[in-house]
């Protein structure tokens, strides 16, 4: 396992990544930070590709440049269940929210265990977890906080609201 710390305009970040791609993307503090890690698994790596890719895809986020998620290859580790809760992630679009109901009735199954699955999320940002709100639009859960979770949808927003 590789890993690298980054600095975003929300806190210093720690990047994962093995053979097959990114495996995480963690808030320092955050719930379930580096899980999935073993102690001593990571080595400091700043060229592996999949670090690198996450890089550039996070320079460019914070620089609201919309990038796809398709530009890093991507490797949490989850259940199969878990990964396609973060699958369906990846299909809100930028800019547009999505409820834990709306998931679970695409999906086939309950918003509890939804959300249990969208917090778990190891890939902040990139796989887009902050997209996810309450049944009334309220911003519920998000392990990097709400305040985060508050930022990331205005960032969205305001670079999708056109100009006056």
């Amino acid at each position: 396992m590789y890993a690298c710390d980054y600095e975003s305009p929300l806190g210093r970040m720690l990047l994962a990544a093995d053979g097959d791609g990114l495996a995480g993307a963690w808030f320092y503090g955050q719930r379930y930070f580096a899980r999935g890690l073993e102690d001593g698994e990571k080595n400091v790596e700043l060229e592996a590709p999949a670090l690198a890719a996450a890089r550039r895809w996070l320079d460019a986020y914070f620089a609201e440049e919309r990038p796809s998620a398709a530009d890093v290859p991507l490797a949490p580790r989850g259940t199969a269940f878990q990964r396609r809760v973060w699958d369906a992630l990846l299909a809100i679009p930028y800019g547009e929210t999505r409820t834990y109901g709306e998931l679970a009735a695409a999906l086939g199954s309950s918003p509890r265990a939804v959300g249990s699955a969208v917090g778990k999320n190891p890939v902040s940002v990139i796989i887009p977890c902050h997209r996810v709100v309450g049944a009334d639009g309220s911003l519920t859960g998000y392990a990097g906080g709400l305040d985060r979770k508050c930022a990331l949808l205005e960032l969205e927003l305001e670079s999708t609201t056109p100009a006056r």
